[in-house]
């Protein structure tokens, strides 16, 4: 029987821990969260690592692959590798694989487990396999197996060569005794697994019982402990039964079953990745000392072992939100990557040696009097993870394009959003009423500040009790509804996965005696504590529980809710008050058996999942329609969950660092893979003084996920109470960042085709730059050529930007000109965005400013053509209709715009493939397209010929077509000015956005 009751001295207790966390903390409390030396399996995989690098002459990794065990077949490779412990012989079966995109993949898994001859510890139901479905969760496309790959014969004996890849240019070479694979490109070795020895597979053994050491007389504990311990010889086993944290025992049924693996990339020195921390994008090295003044490494691995950190601290690897555990290296004109499929707690050590190699025997040849030697530096990882298949992708580049649309292809592109997903987004903890909401509604109208989404924390419910509103503060929730869909504005409201554990709520009885909760270790339903109290939680490991919470977000079980309501599953790591770090007990359970230490990363993909299922599935009207893209933010991630909605850096404060962290934070979730994404701007916790407001503000404006937030316990900060001259430049960048949004939506369209980042890091752009390899405060937005870098420390007014190419680059709005490669300094007082127009592209954006961006949907178009060197231009612009599928049957224009100086011509030319557009949605939506025209052209660096010209010809292919007509549109041509480029603006050009056309300027 459950208790549905708890006693008063756990009510104090309860109430003691929330009124600690309604207070905003100095920050992060490190004693709630382990370190790699509390972790038993990550102490000892350190300690066995340390015994390999310190013995590395003469240790020799214990595992070998059995040669007369290997077969190939296909593009995929099978085998044993045994591990030798004494007289007992460990097998491990190993499957390499080779996919057609060029992806290798590593596999071993624990043939005693496979098979299930293994003892569970204290009755536990847990599963006894390693936990084998991660991929079912992560992994949607990538996996063809290679026809083409085909074994050759080892250079050496003991060895087994695989050549696969685009045209045979990858090489695997497996090697037999010590086991160990190294990955090659093109005869160059990039990528080499156990190439250390610190290999790891914690194989399953029974416990055997010491022998028991009684206490002498006048013998202390620690004496007889000592006594103890040389009765019997071996490994440590104080964390291998049970372990005890934060005043909870882990049991572990299983006994030890941790899985490391050595990684090293020779010749790189950069490595990308193992999102989410906030530190730098290059990731630092992680054997430091931490009494050290060197604080360029860390003392601690990478940790990832999702987690709810009250105002995380800077410049840390300590775990926080979600977890990524893809990792890229890096190095001039190449880039490789490594995918760690498992989702257990995983650490990361990283460390680089340098290494001095003598000159390529031509350059010596040359000039034999150099004869000296170049520096080179490898970059080597230690991944351990705490149970689960050591289970690894391989992808070798070489470019970051190619890497990252490899790794994107496996786990799934980031979803094509609605419009207004991008837009703005207004949110505290929390609006008070329903009232309130309104109020808030009418006041950004009255200040003219565009804004498409407001937002509710858990204070709308009746006592915190989801699928529910608070009948004395909301209720009118459609009424409220109704006013924010008169300018096409949305709702989104939270619902976490914790439900509350109270009598006469039909959720929790439903959810009960359905039995579709998280189960604790003895198979009983899980209660925890979390913002409602005494909670249950949902188990979406369930396909049961998962169908369940899709019918709760029907209208008629979810009412209040409307069609213009979305979601927020905040809480999802999952985070319990009372439990061990935060979150729940690793030998909780699963259904299926799995625990909760097997799935821990995994379950905030789970829950965004099924809530993503239930917002497309909710309405049968528009899903007979073709449905409506769901929106859905999530707090907590893993691989793949860019599928279904945005995340954000969670409870950050309202600090100049933490508002410099967000910037390297958003490029690592971007080339993780997962690009759309942001930080609270404001800051969660505290109050920003009014210069770094507004400063957050400029610097979210090219979030690609712009959400304004705060505590329950901070003052009021929407945009017009900031007071002259804040809310002018805010509303400044606001509009900024909708006028930009056709070319936003066009890199989310890149972004959910290719796997491209919407905002791109330096050695994404430019790869052949190794001086860019570190930088990570300034980024281009998608395939625009914008470049910006926002201000964030207190003071500043001027701003230097690093400029990698030889390319002319111009300030966005007084299109002053800078010139590099180098550093140039721009000038940045507090109403300036530093933004900077790369030469040679083309981008779209919309002038007339709207209180939201569903009203924008027709209006017309401004090109802004960006002269370079070349003197040629181009760009692209995607468009739909923000809402819907549709555009998977064609109902989409998709055009590139090229300017060329060698004809003098602005030209639009379609990108959609042939054929698209034959649908009748297709049609339709061209159709409703017709009328949408380009008002507006701006050519920045306009040709010195054209000086004195006073207007262009228009040619369109609808004229063309029927008749051949052309005719003439006035130009305006502006000279150079001080430092500014000569610029010249067709107006009202009359070409259509969906047809094309051409400028002819000569």
């Amino acid at each position: 029987m459950q208790r549905l009751s708890i006693s008063w001295t756990a009510f104090l207790l309860l109430c003691l821990t929330l009124c600690s966390l309604l207070t905003p903390a100095v920050s992060v409390k490190h004693e709630n969260f382990k370190t790699c030396s509390q972790s038993g399996f990550c102490k000892r995989n350190r300690a066995y690592a340390d015994t390999a690098a310190a013995q590395a002459s003469t240790w020799t990794s214990p595992y070998a692959l059995q040669s007369n065990s290997i077969k190939f077949s296909q593009g995929l490779l099978t085998g044993v590798v045994t591990k030798q412990v004494g007289d007992e012989t460990i097998r491990l079966p190993l499957t390499v694989s080779f996919y057609e995109n060029g992806v290798a993949r590593v596999t071993i898994d624990e043939e005693q487990r496979q098979k299930k001859d293994i003892e569970l510890r204290h009755g536990s139901k847990a599963r006894k396999e390693r936990y084998n479905e991660a991929e079912k969760w992560a992994i949607v496309g990538g996996t063809t197996l290679s026809s083409g790959a085909a074994t050759k014969n080892g250079e050496k004996k003991g060895e087994t060569r695989v050549v696969y890849g685009p045209a045979g240019a990858f090489e695997a070479v497996i090697k037999h005794e010590p086991f160990g694979v190294e990955f090659l490109r093109e005869g160059v070795v990039e990528v080499v697994f156990n190439g250390k020895g610190m290999m790891n597979v914690e194989h399953w053994r029974a416990k055997v019982d010491k022998p028991v050491v009684e206490k002498k007389e006048g013998e202390t504990e620690e004496e007889q402990k000592a006594r103890e311990s040389a009765v019997v010889e071996g490994e440590d086993e104080g964390t291998w039964w049970e372990e005890s944290f934060g005043g909870n025992t882990d049991s572990k049924p299983r006994g030890p079953e941790s899985i490391a693996l050595d990684i090293s990339f020779p010749g790189y020195s950069h490595v990308y990745g193992l999102a989410e921390h906030a530190g730098p994008l290059s990731l630092r090295e992680t054997r430091g000392d931490s009494n050290s003044e060197d604080k360029t490494k860390y003392s601690e691995p990478y940790r990832m072992y999702n987690s709810d950190v009250f105002e995380y601290e800077m410049d840390s690897p300590m775990t926080l939100y979600g977890s990524i555990p893809f990792l890229q290296a890096k190095k001039r004109d190449s880039t490789v990557g490594v995918f760690w499929l498992n989702a257990a707690e995983t650490w990361v050590d990283i460390t680089k040696t340098k290494s001095f190699v003598k000159q390529a025997v031509d350059k010596v040849l040359q000039n034999p009097v150099s004869l000296g030697v170049t520096g080179s530096m490898t970059t080597d990882t230690h991944w351990i993870s705490e149970s689960g298949l050591l289970d690894v992708f391989v992808m070798l580049g070489p470019t970051p394009q190619d890497v990252i649309s490899t790794y994107s292809e496996l786990t799934g592109y980031t979803q094509l959003p609605q419009m207004f997903s991008i837009a703005y987004h207004q949110c505290r903890w929390n609006y008070v009423t329903d009232e309130d909401v309104r109020d808030v509604d009418r006041k950004f109208d009255k200040f003219k500040i565009p804004y498409d989404v407001i937002w509710l924390d858990i204070e709308y419910t009746e006592g915190k009790k989801y699928f529910t509103w608070d009948p004395m503060t909301f209720p009118d929730p459609l009424g409220m509804q109704e006013q924010l869909d008169e300018h096409e504005r949305k709702l989104v409201a939270i619902i976490d996965p914790h439900i509350k554990n109270e009598g006469n709520y039909p959720i929790v009885e439903e959810l009960k005696s359905k039995d579709l909760a998280v189960h604790n270790k003895d198979d009983n339903i899980y209660e925890g504590w979390c913002w409602p109290g005494s909670s249950y939680w949902i188990d979406c490991f369930n396909p049961k529980a998962r169908d369940w919470w899709v019918g709760l977000f029907k209208y008629d079980r979810f009412k209040g809710s409307a069609k213009n309501t979305w979601l927020w599953n905040d809480m999802n790591e999952p985070s319990v008050f009372n439990g061990p770090e935060t979150t729940m007990p690793k030998d909780n359970l699963y259904a299926g058996g799995w625990e909760h230490r097997d799935v821990h990363n995994l379950n905030g993909l789970t829950l965004i999942n099924a809530t993503y299922d239930a917002l497309l599935s909710r309405d049968k009207e528009e899903a007979s329609a073709g449905g409506v893209r769901p929106f859905v933010l999530t707090r907590s991630f893993f691989a793949g969950s860019q599928r279904m909605g945005a995340m954000w850096t969670g409870d950050n404060q309202a600090s100049w660092p933490h508002l410099e962290a967000s910037v390297p934070m958003i490029l690592s979730m971007g080339i993780s893979g997962f690009p759309f994404a942001g930080a609270d701007v404001g800051g969660f916790f505290g109050n920003p003084s009014k210069e770094l407001l507004t400063r957050w503000y400029q610097a979210g404006a090219f979030y690609p996920f712009f959400r304004g937030h705060a505590h329950i316990d901070t003052r009021r900060r929407e945009p017009y109470l900031a007071g002259e001259p804040y809310t002018g430049i805010i509303t400044q960048a606001l509009r900024l960042r909708y006028s930009l949004l056709p070319s936003w939506y066009t890199a989310f369209h890149e972004a959910h085709t290719t796997g491209a980042p919407i905002v791109r890091p330096n050695y994404y752009v430019h790869p052949s730059d190794d001086k860019g390899f570190g930088m990570d405060d300034q980024f281009y937005v998608g395939s625009t050529g914008l470049l910006v870098k926002p201000v964030v420390k207190e003071g500043q007014e001027g701003q230097d930007i690093y400029l990698a190419d030889k390319e002319k680059y111009f300030d966005y709005f007084d299109f002053w000109t800078y010139e590099g490669p180098g550093t140039v300094s721009v000038a940045a007082p507090l109403e300036t965005i530093p933004v900077l127009m790369q030469g040679g592209n083309v981008f779209a954006r919309r002038e007339r400013p709207r209180r939201s961006s569903g009203l924008m949907r027709w209006d017309p178009y401004t090109l802004v053509v960006v002269i370079g060197n070349s003197g040629d231009a181009e760009g692209t612009l995607y468009v739909d209709d923000g809402e819907g599928f549709d555009y998977q049957q064609g109902a989409y224009i998709h055009r590139k715009f090229s300017f060329k100086s060698s004809t003098g011509t602005l030209m639009s030319e379609d990108l959609a493939p042939e054929g698209s557009a034959t649908s009748k949605k297709a049609k339709d939506y061209l159709r409703s397209m017709e009328k949408v025209r380009v008002e507006k052209i701006v050519i920045v660096n306009a040709p010195e010929a054209w000086k004195g010209k006073t207007e262009v010809e228009v040619g369109t292919e609808y004229l063309a077509s029927k008749s051949g007509l052309t005719r003439k549109v006035g130009m305006e041509w502006h000279g150079r000015e001080e430092g500014k480029a000569a610029w010249a603006v067709v107006r009202d050009p009359a070409v259509a956005i969906g047809k094309g056309w051409k400028i002819d300027f000569a």
